[in-house]
């Protein structure tokens, strides 16, 4: 008999009551984890899905239009990762969960300055860890398409808000969390910092 069912066996009444208990709360706390993560993928799926379907409908605005905390804003890509996502007014959690927010101070994409966009790193921004400098990142408006050339990959801590400051260029800067696969809240911030191209020869954009 091993050594394990002879302290089993040896255990009082008490003793494995406690265990049983302690075994069947974290087999209940797995299963709620998982499903939790299964709603919440499945969420941001369906969101990302019908909002980027209708901002492919949607006509070009006819007038100037004021943004309010999720609004849809447009959609970001970076082609050669396969980043493909909404982006959305505020960096709330409940918009970082089903989108790519849009820090609300900084500037809009058209607009002199930096567009700050914040993403989880597990869940839209996973694939920034294969970033380069030269990446091509495409943010498409209701009105426009913009293009911007990646210029500087960082990590900074945590409370360097310099990667959120204006600029006196057009810029667009990522931000999201870093190491990309450490468990838990994460110690540092991966920064992507981009300069738009072309913008003075910038047309109208045509969404197909």
């Amino acid at each position: 008999m091993s050594l394990l069912s002879r302290e089993a066996r040896g255990m009082s009444p008490t003793r494995t009551r406690i265990l049983g208990s302690a075994c069947y709360f974290f087999l209940v706390l797995g299963v709620l984890a998982l499903g939790y993560a299964g709603f919440v993928f499945a969420d941001s799926h369906v969101y990302q899905s019908l909002e980027m379907k209708k901002f492919k409908q949607a006509g070009r605005l006819s007038e100037p239009h004021i943004l309010a905390e999720g609004d849809v804003i447009g959609e970001i890509q970076v082609p050669r990762l396969g980043l493909d996502a909404i982006v959305v007014q505020g960096d709330s959690p409940a918009n970082l969960r089903r989108a790519v927010g849009h820090i609300s101070q900084s500037a809009l994409p058209g607009e002199l300055g930096n567009v700050v966009l914040a993403g989880h790193r597990d869940t839209f921004f996973r694939s920034l860890h294969d970033i380069r400098v030269g990446d091509t990142i495409e943010f498409s408006t209701s009105e426009h398409g913009f293009e911007y050339r990646v210029d500087s990959i960082d990590v900074v801590a945590p409370n360097d808000i310099q990667v959120l400051k204006p600029s006196t260029g057009r810029h667009l800067t990522f931000v999201t969390c870093f190491p990309f696969h450490f468990v838990g809240p994460a110690p540092r911030r991966f920064i992507v910092r981009a300069r738009e191209v072309d913008a003075a020869l910038r047309e109208p954009f045509a969404k197909e």
